[in-house]
Order: structure tokens, then sequence, then C-alpha cells
């Protein structure tokens, strides 16, 4: 099938799940969790009376890689609170980066010996595994805490975390990734953390870069049909330079130039009707985005997936769960020790437990793993499994913890 009918399919299956929205939210099922549901029965019954979903690695790979995730990365980066967002600098990095680490590693430790075959599943499969699974993405119950009245420093902390530690995941994966395509090369302890500091302090240059160039240009332009143009091409643009040309992080370069150009836009408009059609706009791009993506995870998901690979899936949840726990609950007490910190409660600690639900990035990394890698499948499966577990059991768990944390409404 050509990529056209694909497309075709993929569409009339987000118009199905437009549709049934509304019962998503009556009976408060995950709308994410819906889609998914929609594109594995969907696909399923196509397969059954003999079709084809046209759904191949190498029809999205580039659409995922140089489509969506600058996307996701630049409207998180562009619409979270900037000012806020340096208070609480220290500790969001914190668990954005050495955290996160610690937590690639957990998870990656326990897939590894819990899989258990070297051979069909050496280290670096771990590692894969284990970088892309580290990448959190709280937006399925953002809007649930604050509603429930959950303080604007524990919204921030999820948030930001995963702001930034999606950019971490991201450039730990494609060196990961880069080291499992080229098993010849001699490649060093040494040189992996030199590439990652290259690569992660290159990007956030080149998102300065563009950042502040692009900040000119938008103070020329009032209209806020254009305002919005700006930002999109600036969120490609610093995307595709870093990348494609000067082999940085991309992922960093839009982070980046998303925070400069939502302080600008933000500040400098100060008619709410344009401030809200550029947020907007990035909403749709968003909406469209993500639902497509977890679309395509119900399009890929085969039963072969829970009947070959459900002990790994098994295998994953519980890393995940593992790394989550040491890396909240041992790492927010150390970070509240450093002078200057303020204490992050141990109910504060819960929810960011509860809350570091894996989504979009996590997906998208999976989707973009090369069919080249005979692990390949194990690794995607993993991934899925997670993310369903994500979905339908932890994300459901949020609201009545909520209400037994009992959170004072003010910050």
């Amino acid at each position: 099938m050509a990529i056209s009918s694909g497309l075709m399919l993929l569409a009339l299956m987000l118009l199905l799940a437009l549709l049934v929205k509304p019962v998503a939210e009556k009976f408060h099922i995950p709308f994410a969790g819906l889609l998914v549901v929609i594109g594995f029965v969907g696909s399923e019954i196509l397969i059954t009376f003999g079709g084809d979903t046209g759904i191949r690695y190498d029809s999205f790979h580039d659409l995922i890689l140089f489509v969506f995730l600058p996307l996701l990365i630049f409207e998180a980066a562009f619409k979270i609170d900037a000012e806020h967002l340096w208070k609480q600098l220290a500790v969001i990095l914190f668990f954005a980066i050495p955290v996160m680490l610690l937590s690639t590693c957990v998870a990656a430790v326990m897939v590894y010996y819990g899989i258990g075959h070297a051979t069909g599943f050496p280290w670096i499969a771990a590692l894969i595994t284990g970088a892309l699974l580290a990448a959190t993405d709280p937006v399925a119950v953002i809007e649930i805490m604050r509603k429930s009245g959950v303080p604007d420093r524990l919204c921030l902390l999820l948030d930001g975390e995963a702001l930034f530690n999606d950019a971490t995941a991201i450039v730990t994966f494609s060196i990961f990734l880069y080291i499992a395509q080229h098993p010849m090369e001699n490649i060093s302890g040494t040189d992996v953390i030199s590439r990652f500091i290259v690569v992660f302090f290159g990007g956030i240059i080149v998102g300065l870069f563009i950042g502040l160039a692009f900040l000119f240009l938008s103070r020329l332009l009032q209209d806020y049909v254009q305002q919005a143009i700006v930002t999109l091409v600036s969120a490609y643009l610093s995307y595709l330079l870093a990348e494609q040309w000067l082999h940085v992080s991309g992922v960093m370069a839009v982070l980046v130039t998303g925070l400069v150009m939502g302080r600008v836009i933000h500040n400098d408009f100060q008619d709410h009707e344009k401030r809200s059609f550029v947020d907007d706009f990035w909403t749709f791009n968003v909406y469209v985005a993500e639902a497509l993506m977890f679309l395509l995870m119900g399009v890929t998901i085969t039963i072969g997936m829970f009947t070959d690979n459900w002990l790994a899936m098994l295998i994953g949840i519980a890393a995940v769960l593992m790394a989550r726990a040491v890396g909240v609950f041992a790492g927010a007490p150390l970070i509240s020790l450093l002078p200057g910190v303020e204490r992050i409660p141990i109910g504060y600690q819960r929810i960011m437990f509860v809350g570091g639900l894996r989504g979009a990035v996590t997906l998208a990394l999976a989707l973009s793993l090369p069919t080249e890698l005979s692990y390949w499948w194990t690794v995607q499966s993993i991934a899925f499994g997670v993310v369903l577990f994500t979905l339908f059991v932890q994300a459901p768990l949020l609201a009545p913890l909520l209400k037994r944390e009992q959170f004072d409404k003010v910050d």
C-alpha cells in the first residue's frame, strides 16, 4: 500500500477518534489510550479482511524524527512559565540530567538481567531501552493536577523535568543507537561522555543563536499570524541546523529556541488575543502530532507482541517503576539538602513517582528504531508495554492519590 493510502487510513482513524472523544471524557478514559485502542482495532479489522495498513518503518521514521519531535519539544518549552522555571531550575536540572541518567542505568541493568539473553539482547540493547524509557511525559495528568488544586510548584517540577529529561533522553538514546549501528568502532566511556557534552551543549548554543536571531525578527512582525509562522520556522530551523548540519542535539536546540521565543512573545504581546492565537496554534500542532503518534502505536501493535514479548514487557514495566522510585525517593531528599533549595515533601515525591508517565517521546523513539537491529522488535514491544501501563494503570491512579494527599490550593 502506498504512503498516501497509509496517511488516508490514519486520517480516517483520527476522525473516528475525535468522534468518540466525548466517550473518553464521560468515562474518564485517557484519550491517548483510546487512540491506541482505535489504531489497534482498526488495523486488526483491516488485516482480517485481507487489507494492509501501509505502515512501514521507512514511511514514518523521518516523519517522527523530523516533523513530530520538533513540534513536541518546542511547544512544551514555548508554553512553560520561564520565570517560575528559573526559580526551580536547579531542582529540575537535577532530576532531568543526573537522576535521568541514573534511571537509565537502573532500567538498563534490570532489563538486561531480566531478559537474560546476552546474545539476542546485549548490553547496548538494554541501554537503548533504558534511554527511551527515561523520557517522562506528564501531559495526560498535568491538567487533572491543576484542576485538583495541586500547588504550582509541583506541576512545574513535573513539567520542567519532562521538558529537560526528554532532551537528555533523546541525546543519550542517539549516542547509544550510534554505538549499536557501528559495532566495529572502538568507542570508550570517555568518548561517550565527551560526545554527550559536545552534542548536549552544542545544541544549547545553536538554540540560543536561532532564538536570539528570531527574537529580533519577531519584533518586526506584530501580526499574530506572522508571529505563529515565525515560531514554527524557528522550531524547524533550529532542529535541522543542529541535527543535520552541525551534528549536535537538535532537541536541545529546539528546547532553547522555544524558551526564548516563548519568553519574547508572551512578554511583547500585550494583546491577550494575539498571545492566545499563538498558544492555540501550538496546541493544535501538538494535538495532531500526538494523536497521530498514538494512532501509529495502535496500528503497529500486534498480537504477537503480547504473545512473544509479554515477559519482556513486564520486565520493562518493573524496571521503569524501580528506576523511577530510586530517582524520586532517593533524589528528592538529596537535592533538598542543598542550600537555597526548598524541601520537596514526601507528598510531592509520591505524586512525582506516579505522575512520571511515559508517552509521546518514548513512542517517537520506539517508532524510530531501525529494523536493521536484530532486537528492535523486543525494544519496541517493551516501550509499547510501558506506555500502555502508564496510560491505563498509572494515570487513573493519580486522581484518587491527589484526593488522599489533600494539597493546599496555594503554593
